[in-house]
């Protein structure tokens, strides 16, 4: 049972808000392609406003200019390097041949939509060295060791094992150690997802990156910082984002042979009509360019964009954040979905859940007034409770910690308070009735912290604290059921029976406790998939980057939202059923945009090629084909989640 004492408040360290690091690859990429856009503009504007082929070709040779190297260079590095014909080269050759034909303005909003997509996909993806630094940011520069008697201030890397950490209250432990001098209790939910401070003595394991709240502590170092829990967590998490998802799988599978089918096309078709078909040079040219231009896939490239980017829109407005259109699509997959537990589907809040008195009030308001000295949050949960109900507390003198036991104070009456656990109220010499014993009892089986309350030899009630369920749960898991998500799992790394206790409120049927991040990590991957993790803690981290999809919510930890592909910004996990129906809908509109424009290509092609279709009939085909996807996709600005 959790014990806790009476000390002087730590105040929380300031919680910094989620950054995204500008890098200069990324600037360059959004500078290059919005001198792509500055130069189609100028382009248009040139040829059909002005009239002036100096500033029409000025603009498109800026648009060609800024557009097509950077996928030039992508497209020679494939094929030089990767060995492999990939989308950028296919895009680049499209542009040239609709210059070629006198069609500059095609090329120009080709190479724009392609540079804008390349941009995204650096931007989201920059988010993984982000995650990394978030969670490495949790050890401390260094801390306080004693050697041969004498305190110095080292370095991370200059702590050795055996070193001796003098760690106190507030302080981030910078090792792994164990504890051979004092006592305290320990915020463990950056690591285990343990809801309630941990007390530590004598002997206890203190792990790296947790932190020490209450008195100083001595503990041996047993593992350098190189070895640490941390360490092995920032591992964890670099491994499991080197593994892409199913989607950028089947992506990336289909990218090379799309291009390789088009450019063998194009030289087959002027081949074809050439010597085959008894066309000039010119004329046989003229048909193979019609042909790459309507068989460009720029319909096909902007219909996931449009479709994503509207629904991703949409989905903002409504509080969840996605990262990249791969997370939406990622999402409509989704087969399985695993959530952390405190901070996810509970508060990460202690509250007071039940009181076992003959008067309850009366009990209370003894126990805001003993808890009124004490700042560990069982202490403050019921302080808080009181207040909520209009109880004063009772005033008392003289209070007193008892570390490992409680509180006891001096009642106006000369009597002696207190409020704690077993041994307390053994050491007081009260005796629990058979009914308080069995409410003690329940309350541990529940998996609620206890304090017995007393005044001398009397025992006066039975008080429960647990970490309270997010409002209106168990509907929003029951609304992500009925959204198409066959298997919800919670894993924490609680008790058995605060696992047990919380599944059955919130009306899960699966849960997994006791879990440390490697073991989350390895039943993700153990899981039906796909899967997405929900979650809200640095223990959640690795397995938020493992999953095929990432959710945190946004009170959760600077790691956890860098980690994960979607973030619900108002906490609210009944959003999570609207998003899944939302990303099925994108998906579906995807499906239906690809058809269309891969069937334009299919039906306007060979019409190209048998010179049915002249170039400004088959741009207008290939055009309005665009502008046909772009409004399926601006359709989903609509949904409401």
């Amino acid at each position: 049972m959790t014990t806790h004492t009476s000390t002087q408040r730590v105040p929380a360290p300031a919680r910094t808000p989620p950054r995204f690091i500008l890098t200069p690859d990324l600037k360059l990429a959004i500078g290059l392609t919005a001198l792509t856009l500055v130069g189609l503009l100028t382009g248009l504007a040139g040829e059909h406003l002005l009239a002036n082929p100096y500033v029409e070709w000025t603009g498109y040779g800026l648009a060609f200019l800024a557009g097509g190297i950077p996928a030039g260079r992508e497209a020679l590095h494939s094929l030089f390097v990767e060995r492999k014909l990939d989308v950028d080269l296919l895009m680049v050759l499209a542009a040239l041949g609709a210059a070629s034909i006198g069609q500059a303005a095609d090329g120009s909003i080709l190479l724009f939509l392609f540079s804008l997509s390349n941009t995204l996909q650096d931007w989201a993806m920059g988010r993984t060295k982000n995650a990394i630094q978030a969670l490495m940011d949790l050890n401390p520069e260094g801390a306080t060791v004693r050697r041969g008697g004498v305190e110095r201030w080292c370095e991370l890397g200059e702590i050795r094992i055996g070193d001796l950490l003098v760690v106190k209250p507030g302080e981030r432990i910078a090792a792994d150690a164990r504890i051979v001098r004092g006592q305290t209790s320990v915020d463990e939910s950056p690591i285990t997802g343990e809801s309630v401070p941990i007390d530590k003595a004598p002997g206890s394991d203190l792990a790296s990156g947790t932190v020490n709240l209450n008195g100083s502590v001595e503990a041996q170092v047993l593992r350098p910082a190189g070895e640490s829990t941390l360490a092995r967590l920032v591992g964890l998490m670099e491994k499991a984002q080197t593994q892409k998802s199913r989607t950028e799988s089947v992506t990336e599978r289909y990218e090379s042979p799309y291009a390789m089918i088009v450019l063998l096309c194009v030289p087959l078709v002027y081949a074809g009509l050439h010597f085959l078909g008894g066309l000039s040079t010119a004329d046989a040219w003229y048909r193979a360019m019609t042909f790459m231009v309507v068989a460009s896939p720029c319909a096909v490239v902007i219909s996931t964009p449009a479709v994503m980017l509207s629904a991703m829109a949409a989905a903002a407005r409504a509080g969840v954040l996605f990262k990249s259109s791969a997370a939406l699509d990622a999402l409509a997959g989704v087969n399985t979905v695993a959530f952390d537990k405190t901070g996810t589907l509970t508060q990460a809040k202690m509250t007071l859940t039940r009181i076992v008195a003959d008067d309850e009030q009366a009990a209370l308001a003894l126990a805001a007034g003993l808890e009124a000295h004490s700042e560990h949050p069982i202490a403050q949960a019921i302080v808080r409770t009181a207040r909520e109900r209009g109880v004063p507390p009772v005033a008392v003198t003289d209070a007193q910690a008892l570390p490992g036991a409680g509180i006891e104070a001096r009642l106006p009456t000369g009597e002696l308070a207190w409020a704690g656990n077993l041994r307390l109220a053994g050491r007081e010499g009260a005796q629990l009735t058979p009914q308080q014993q069995a409410a003690l009892e329940g309350l541990g089986r529940e998996g609620s912290s206890s304090v017995i309350l007393g005044v001398g030899g009397r025992v006066i009630g039975i008080m429960g604290v647990a970490d309270a369920l997010r409002p209106h749960i168990r509907e929003a898991l029951a609304h992500l059921k009925g959204s198409g998500v066959a298997h919800r799992v919670m894993l924490t790394g609680d008790r058995e029976e605060v696992a047990r206790t919380v599944a059955q409120e919130a009306g899960l049927t699966e849960y997994r406790a006791g879990l440390l991040p490697e073991d989350k990590l390895r039943i993700i991957g153990e899981l039906p998939g796909p899967v997405a993790m929900v979650g809200d803690g640095v223990n959640d981290a690795p397995a938020l980057a493992r999953a095929d999809l990432g959710v945190a919510v946004a009170s959760g930890t600077d790691v956890a939202i860098e980690s994960a592909d979607v973030v619900l910004m108002q906490n609210d996990l009944g959003k999570l059923g609207g998003a899944v129906t939302l990303a099925k809908a994108a998906r579906r509109t995807v499906i239906t945009n690809l058809t269309f424009a891969f069937g334009v290509i299919l039906i306007v092609a060979p019409l190209a090629i048998a010179g049915k279709v002249p170039l400004p009939l088959g741009v207008v085909a290939h055009e309005g084909g665009t502008v046909f996807v772009v409004f399926m996709g601006l359709r989903l600005l609509t949904h409401r989640l």
